[in-house]
């Protein structure tokens, strides 16, 4: 039976893939020889972060304290509570539908207030002093009180 064009060119390129495949096996027979010291097989970091084959200079070497490796979210100490409080002044309050604003008086920033946080009534231009608590749309005014 004949062969055709195609089947001999497959068998060709299996020849020719057998002999690379070959030449790689020896090849890396070769170097495995030459390089079976462990000094070869070492790999280090510089000071950058980078592989390297050479060790890094003794001389750039950093001592640091276990101590000081913070491993997270470092710990808060806790607020005082006076500090919480803030004073501020009420530039908006709409009685009919319980809500409005105040001016912080140290960071200049408006903060929402509602009735249920009023511990007393107010109005506009009150001087009040309140705490912040972030709700789901911003920060909210909560324990106002007025100012005498």
């Amino acid at each position: 039976m004949a062969e055709t064009w195609n089947k001999k060119e497959r068998e060709k390129k299996k020849r020719q893939n057998k002999k690379e495949k070959a030449e790689k096996k020896q090849e890396r027979k070769e170097n495995s020889k030459n390089d079976n010291n462990p000094e070869s097989m070492y790999a280090y970091l510089d000071e950058n972060g980078n592989l390297s084959s050479k060790p890094p200079d003794p001389r750039k070497k950093i001592i640091i304290n276990v101590e000081d490796i913070e491993i997270g979210v470092p710990k808060q100490e806790p607020m005082n509570p006076e500090d919480l409080i803030r004073t501020g002044m009420v530039t908006f309050f709409n009685d009919s539908k319980g809500y409005g604003f105040i001016k912080d008086l140290g960071t200049q920033e408006s903060v929402f207030v509602h009735i249920n946080s009023l511990t007393e009534a107010v109005k506009e231009n009150n001087k009040v002093t309140f705490e912040i608590e972030m709700g789901p749309k911003g920060a909210n005014a909560v324990n106002v009180k007025l100012v005498k």
